[in-house]
């Protein structure tokens, strides 16, 4: 299980050092997250000590949220003074999420009956 978080840490420091390296305006752990997806797509899937690291960072992740949580109420003034740019970028970033996975679920769903495969 050390392997697998050790890789994991690995992509997340990859991805920073290439956003910073290339001054990216995309986060570093996102970058690793891509990259992490391109080794696992290259190698057929995940490993069995990935997948339980994995199963295992899931089934805590509550406990991941508590920092940012903490931050959100050390700043509570700041989430105040700028609520109308904070609400609208929600409401518009959820907006975009929904009509972005329904035209891949549409295109998947079109890929699917074309190969003759129905459900």
């Amino acid at each position: 299980m050390i392997g697998a978080l050790t890789q994991l840490l690995v992509f997340q420091l990859l991805g920073e050092v290439v956003a910073r390296w290339l001054a990216l305006p995309v986060p570093g752990p996102v970058l690793g997250m891509l990259f992490l997806f391109v080794a696992l797509v290259l190698r057929s899937g995940p490993d069995h000590e990935l997948q339980t690291a994995s199963r295992n960072l899931l089934q805590h992740l509550s406990l991941l949220f508590v920092p940012a949580g903490t931050g959100i109420m050390i700043h509570l003034h700041r989430v105040a003074d700028e609520w109308l740019p904070l609400l609208l970028s929600l409401l518009i970033s959820t907006v975009a999420t929904l009509v972005v996975t329904a035209l891949v679920m549409k295109l998947c769903m079109r890929a699917r009956t074309t190969s003759g495969d129905t459900p």
